[in-house]
């Protein structure tokens, strides 16, 4: 294996790894208020646990999930520095919004439990769902960019306005996406909560994957129809679309039978496969136009020197954040309201 397809899988892998973690913290974010009794109304038996019962789901790993997108980005400056020029530049609009839906939501997340009133935690609330939704819901225009193609200007930049973001086949995309990381969410509270909540979670999970079938269905037939996706290669994209779809009825199938486990675990599958489609999609380019030509690898990544350099950490650098997750994931299983307190 070359370097360049070594850095480009370890790219892919912290990406989807980043999708994996962070996408059921900003689904547990979405679903904050459905799986949460108001306050007022959650009365003595369900008190504490009724307001803050999904986010204590996540509590542990709360920030600390964010460090796959931090290593992605380092990766992305140091290893292919030409995309990233390339990339971030094109996709400024999201990017941005991207950050802000981070800060506005992690923000909500700590503040609401300090407000002194059921008005003022409603209002953290409204916060903490719209930066979650916001974050997932541009993740997935990315995802769609990056399938569709994205506008190349003379000069060899790319480029993306209110046309291409607003184009059917992406918005689909930006809703999969959106409702993906809701249900993986509902998954991981599953997994987490006490049995009842348990409960509401796999019957709220199971409802968001078929609406995921039904965005995801529509992405794929604008496709069909010569209106959504460019891919270099279709056999590969083809497989994996069928993945995704039996990952997500291996989700559904498993949340209705009560294997939390086995559904996390498929919903973790589905939220990997969008990133897959489009590196293993795309391959050999790393950006792409509609009319199928665009930035290879070869011209994005760094020269053989820096790679080399680069693999010295790699190799100290990766093992320390899987052994961290590996560690935190250990430290804080079993169900939340049995062992662990409340930490919002």
């Amino acid at each position: 294996m070359s370097l360049e397809t070594l850095w480009l899988a370890l790219l892919g892998l912290l990406l989807a790894g980043y999708f994996v973690l962070g996408g059921y913290d900003y689904g547990v974010q979405m679903l904050h208020p459905l799986l949460g009794a108001r306050d007022g109304r959650s009365g003595p038996r369900i008190g504490r646990q009724g307001r803050n019962a999904a986010l204590d789901a996540m509590a542990p790993f709360f920030l600390g999930n964010e460090v796959w997108l931090v290593a992605f980005t380092g990766v992305m400056f140091g290893a292919f520095p030409y995309l990233e020029g390339t990339l971030l530049s094109g996709l400024y609009p999201l990017i941005v919004l991207i950050l802000v839906g981070l800060v506005l939501g992690n923000a909500a997340v700590q503040l609401r439990g300090r407000a002194r009133s059921a008005r003022g935690r409603r209002r953290w609330e409204v916060l903490i769902v719209f930066g979650g939704g916001l974050t997932a819901l541009c993740w997935g225009l990315v995802v769609g960019l990056l399938l569709h193609g994205m506008p190349r200007r003379a000069d060899g930049s790319f480029h993306i306005g209110p046309a291409e973001v607003l184009a059917p086949f992406v918005l689909a995309c930006g809703v999969t996406t959106a409702l993906l990381f809701a249900a993986h969410g509902a998954a991981f509270v599953a997994l987490r909560s006490d049995p009842d909540l348990a409960a509401r979670a796999a019957a709220l999970g199971a409802g968001l994957l078929r609406a995921v079938a039904a965005a995801g269905g529509l992405a794929l037939l604008l496709t069909l129809f010569g209106a959504g996706a460019s891919m270099t290669n279709p056999g590969t994209s083809a497989v994996l679309a069928v993945l995704f779809a039996a990952a997500l009825a291996g989700a559904r199938w498993s949340l209705g039978r009560r294997h939390r486990i086995r559904a996390f675990a498929a919903t973790s599958c589905a939220t990997v496969l969008p990133v897959l489609l489009v590196g293993a999609g795309h391959h050999p380019y790393v950006l792409i136009t509609s009319a199928g030509s665009g930035l290879t690898v070869h011209e994005a990544v760094a020269d053989a020197a820096t790679l080399k350099i680069l693999t010295v950490f790699a190799i100290v650098v990766i093992p320390v954040i899987l052994a961290y997750q590996t560690w935190s994931w250990w430290i804080f299983r079993g169900r939340t309201g049995r062992r662990h307190p409340s930490y919002f």
